[in-house]
């Protein structure tokens, strides 16, 4: 499913990045990172209109010949990325939405930790195994 995850936070500072056993790793980091202007983008655009009824989930950020990029954004500021491969066409809409849902779930479960101090990397090894578990489409 996915090739990367990752999780940014407010002062797009990387909090979090899980990559694909045999993928470029830095080429990943790149897209994750480039992908933090477009998220500004969408997100001034929907904080010019009446009303805060801003969608969480940003949809594809942008596509290339080997990857598609997807975006997700928190209330609090804190960013989810998710690569996939761009030959993956059966992967829909719908489930990459559940995708940033189920991840956006691990990650107040670590924020809640009174051990975790707001803004550091995250080193849990439970959100580890619930992100391995997220990207093999378990």
């Amino acid at each position: 499913m996915a090739v990367c995850v990752s999780v940014i936070g407010k002062e797009n500072s990387p909090l979090y990045i899980w990559v694909g056993n045999g993928k470029e790793e830095l080429h990943l980091h790149y897209l994750a990172h480039t992908a933090l202007d477009v998220i500004q983008e969408k997100v001034s655009a929907v904080n010019k209109t009446p009303g805060d009824t801003r969608e969480l989930y940003l949809g594809l950020l942008y596509a290339s010949e080997e990857y598609k990029v997807f975006g997700y954004t928190t209330n609090t500021r804190i960013k989810f990325v998710i690569i996939t491969d761009a030959a993956n066409t059966t992967l829909r809409d719908n489930e990459i939405r559940m995708m940033f849902r189920r991840l956006h779930n691990m990650y107040t479960n670590v924020v809640c930790n009174p051990f975790y101090v707001p803004g550091e990397q995250i080193t849990s090894r439970e959100f580890d195994k619930g992100v391995g578990a997220l990207v093999a489409g378990n």
